[in-house]
């Protein structure tokens, strides 16, 4: 077995190092190639995998797929060795700050330690094969903007900014005995903000777009690990919710809600919400309604299968969230087989954050083995599926050179190689059988022997050297 720990540690020295600079070349240089060769391409759409094909990037974009040979006699070739090659992953539902809850944040450690512990969990999301991640509840703006200018090493962050959260809401993180207008430590670092009228929530929306928010995330229902909202809840009024709807269509993006249940999802439909974090409670008909005027579901496997089927294991929950998570254990099932019976636009988002980072790919994992039971369907999720809905975020996309989620010519060259072929085993998925990450062009785990190269690119001098045959 890999040691995926010395591979973090690996990895963080040698990306640090070249990260600032982009697959592009310097003016007046040919663009740099890397050609893959002898692999079996899944290209992040469809069923069957393209056997013995090449791959030619050039910069940081995708130049040529092929089941023939490339001719690129200047590239640097990687033989995939019969490695299937696919699009890098993408976590739809990320909490990328977030270590052991809201009181790790607020009163145990301080917002450099939350930083640290971010730029921390870039490299563990690389690592896994997560090229993109968009976070849903965290202030990354800052973190987003370090990545996409090369200041530090991470995947490609589509992030929200504050979640947007009525009092008393999923998002209301204060005190018990907070008074009205006090403003908790959390929502002054910008984790989410407490918005109660149309004036308040159009304000703190355009607020989130002023910070680079590529997209919305509103608390439109209860929640198991909050205080103060019951899972029955309804939060946001409607006219809330369009009025955050409209900053969005301003902006040429869009909403995406937390909700549970029947109510609060029509609710957010009703106000032009394109995408539903969770959904665990809702009945057939809205499911339905959803696949009829495209509404995208965000689906959290682990959390409502595993973690919330033995909620007695959660030592730090109460007994009320103990009972609010078997509530969503009961349900979450029976919701999933609908959406799959119902072909719903589907992503898949791990929710997981503190020691389950690590396992990111067991959202995949555990979708297929319990509800979907079907790899192809599984692993759209998390590339093209997740592609297609991250454009949703328009003209605030910042990656629009190419495109993301699949391997086609004209694509950013987010690629990982996978010791195995998980449209047969999708437990192939699993952070030890992916060989090769590469993003953006540029190569961030290598586990490959190649002619003339160790296995893992070195540091120092060496590793300069090395990049520079890349």
């Amino acid at each position: 077995m890999k040691n995926s720990s010395f591979i973090a540690g690996a990895v963080a020295s040698l990306v640090l190092a070249f990260a600032p600079h982009t697959g592009a070349a310097q003016e007046g240089d040919s663009p740099r190639q890397v050609l893959f060769t002898n692999v079996n391409i899944f290209n992040g759409v469809d069923g069957e995998l393209m056997e013995n094909g090449s791959v030619l990037v050039e910069g940081n974009l995708i130049k040529t797929v092929s089941a023939e040979t490339i001719d690129a006699p200047d590239a640097f070739t990687v033989d995939g060795e019969g490695r299937t090659l696919m699009p890098g992953l993408i976590d739809m539902h990320s909490h990328l700050c977030l270590r052991d809850g809201i009181p790790w944040a607020r009163t145990d450690y301080d917002q450099m330690l939350a930083g640290a512990y971010t730029a921390h969990v870039l490299l563990e999301y690389l690592d896994q094969g997560f090229t993109t991640a968009r976070d849903t509840g965290c202030n990354v703006l800052g973190v987003a903007k370090g990545v996409n200018n090369g200041i530090i090493p991470g995947p490609r962050i589509f992030p929200s900014g504050g979640v947007l959260s009525q009092t008393g809401g999923h998002g209301d993180i204060g005190f018990f005995n907070d008074r009205p207008g006090d403003v908790d430590a959390l929502e002054r670092n910008g984790w989410g903000y407490i918005v109660d009228g149309v004036t308040e929530a159009r304000r703190a929306a355009r607020h989130n777009f002023r910070g680079g928010a590529t997209q919305i995330k509103v608390m439109a229902g209860g929640g198991v690990a909050s205080e103060f909202d019951p899972l029955h809840m309804t939060q946001m009024s409607v006219e809330e919710m369009e009025a955050i709807v409209e900053v969005a269509k301003d902006y040429g993006s869009y909403v995406t809600v937390h909700a549970y249940h029947d109510r609060s999802v029509n609710r957010a439909i009703d106000a032009g919400v394109r995408t539903i974090e969770h959904n665990f409670l809702v009945s057939e008909d809205t499911i339905i309604r959803m696949k009829e005027e495209g509404v995208a579901l965000s689906v959290q496997a682990v959390m409502s299968l595993q973690a919330f089927g033995d909620p007695e294991s959660i030592t730090f929950f109460s007994a009320d969230q103990k009972a609010k998570a078997t509530q969503v254990n009961t349900g979450a099932r029976q919701m999933m087989e609908w959406a799959v019976k119902h072909d719903l636009i589907m992503v898949t988002g791990g929710d997981m954050f503190g020691p389950d980072v690590v396992r990111q790919a067991d959202n995949i994992i555990w979708f297929n083995d319990e509800i979907a039971k079907n790899p192809h369907l599984s692993l759209k999720t998390a590339t093209g599926n997740a592609g297609e809905v991250l454009t949703w975020s328009g003209g605030m996309n910042p990656y629009k050179e190419g495109t993301l989620g699949t391997i086609t010519e004209g694509g950013y060259a987010d690629i990982i190689l996978i010791d195995g072929n998980p449209l047969e085993d999708i437990h192939a998925l699993k952070r030890d059988s992916v060989d090769f990450v590469m993003k953006d062009g540029l190569v961030y785990k290598n586990w490959l022997p190649t002619e003339g190269a160790p296995a893992f690119q070195p540091a120092g001098p060496a590793r300069d050297e090395y990049l520079g045959n890349l």
